[in-house]
């Protein structure tokens, strides 16, 4: 029997599995939770009542993202938010006049069965009018709803986490498969997520929604240049830069060591501006290399006051999909030299995927940086026609209107009081 097909025929037991055990407390919750159905009305006050259930709101780009989004719509949505890791930084960025609030939910430490039955508890409670949950971190309440229906879904899948990097994991895409198979919209930012959801997690084609990340490219038409607090440029200095949260995945570490192979007699300077866990780790790295007096680390900045300064701008991430770091810095005319993961080499424009190395060469790596710092005039060329593509195919606008189209669907179903039927 061949390799993928083993792979199918355990998947397959281990959905049947699955599928006995979330029957069984389907029916514990329905009897626990669910006596009677509400006869109200649902959004018939203050507009539609979204509740948005994220691992972290904290400063990442998918809460950033969302932010943005929620902004756009004003006041005829109401929001509730849900943080797992109580962190809801993100939040700094909404609107004043945003309907919003947050919600206290402390995960439990009894099993994956605890944590599915006072998410349900929460969405009795509440009620809204639709649920969006995000990434893996959230798969519970999707499985929640999943088994009561007591409310419109999306699922919104961004990307994974290191552990994920290389391939995706069994027990994770039996999940997914089934805490997903019912929800209205399964929406992803880049093709590599949508070939995945309906090949390996075996979602239906139209279930799936592809609705590429946008920057708003009018907030980097002129990035300022040498703001970054505590960075001075020496004469003749390249700065090269990138922006990200300061987790492992990024494997900012690639980009230390890659550096620490530049032509040390050229003035170079590597500049990070990001926050997390992995900073004090990276200073260690940075040390070692013997390159700490080369490389600043800003903590977190909004990056329109970083990207002006870079001459190349690098991402050295273990898995990505869309980063919107990369987008920001295409709208401020960056060049950019990156690994290939995710879509990053369909994202950039044509010429610029030639500095599109494989994610484990570091030779490549530091041999692509080393080609843009020696090449003033072709990097002036990349960072305009990245600009260019940000503006035609990546802008805010055409994000807006994609998630437009699809809330207004659901939003039309809600005034029919239709909670159950599928979308078409």
């Amino acid at each position: 029997m061949h390799t993928a097909e083993k792979e199918e025929k355990f998947l397959s037991k281990r959905i049947s599995c699955v599928r006995t055990q979330v029957e069984s407390w389907s029916a514990e919750l329905s009897r626990i939770l669910v006596p009677t159905r509400p006869t109200a009305t649902r959004g018939a006050q203050r507009g539609n009542h979204i509740l948005h259930v994220f691992p972290s709101f904290g400063m990442g780009g998918v809460p950033l993202r969302m932010a943005r989004i929620i902004n756009y719509f004003g006041i005829r949505l109401r929001h509730s938010v849900v943080a797992l890791d109580q962190d809801f930084a993100a939040g700094a960025n909404l609107a004043p006049h945003i309907d919003i609030a947050r919600v206290s939910f402390h995960s439990t430490q009894y099993g994956f069965a605890s944590t599915l039955i006072n998410s349900a508890a929460v969405l009795w409670r509440l009620r809204p009018d639709l649920l969006i949950t995000y990434n893996w971190g959230a798969i519970e309440w999707a499985m929640a709803n999943r088994l009561l229906r007591m409310t419109r879904h999306i699922h919104i899948e961004a990307g994974f986490g290191k552990g994920e990097a290389d391939h995706q994991l069994r027990r994770r895409v039996v999940f997914r498969r089934f805490a997903l198979m019912r929800c209205d919209k399964l929406i992803v930012p880049s093709h590599t997520l949508e070939d995945l959801a309906r090949q390996v997690w075996k979602l239906p084609p139209e279930q799936v929604l592809y609705i590429p990340n946008g920057v708003d490219v009018r907030r980097f038409d002129n990035p300022q240049r040498d703001a970054i607090p505590g960075f001075s440029r020496k004469s003749g200095e390249l700065v090269v830069g990138t922006v990200a949260p300061l987790r492992p995945e990024k494997n900012i570490g690639r980009l230390l060591h890659a550096f620490a192979k530049l032509d040390r007699s050229k003035e170079v300077r590597l500049v990070i501006a990001g926050e997390g866990v992995e900073r004090a780790g990276l200073t260690q790295l940075a040390s070692v290399l013997g390159i700490a007096d080369r490389v600043l680390f800003t903590g977190h900045l909004p990056p329109e006051s970083v990207l002006g300064s870079f001459d190349i701008f690098a991402i050295s991430s273990d898995t990505e999909q869309m980063p919107n770091a990369l987008l920001e810095a295409m709208a401020a005319s960056c060049a950019v030299v990156a690994v290939d993961v995710g879509d990053i080499r369909h994202i950039l424009g044509e010429q610029n995927k030639e500095f599109v190395v494989e994610r484990d060469d570091c030779t490549a790596f530091t041999r692509a940086l080393e080609e843009l710092l020696n090449n003033a005039a072709r990097r002036h060329v990349l960072g305009q026609l990245n600009r260019q593509r940000a503006v035609e195919s990546f802008s805010q606008e055409r994000m807006f209107a994609g998630f437009s189209l699809i809330l207004d669907q659901i939003l039309s179903c809600l005034s029919k009081n239709d909670y159950l039927t599928p979308l078409a």
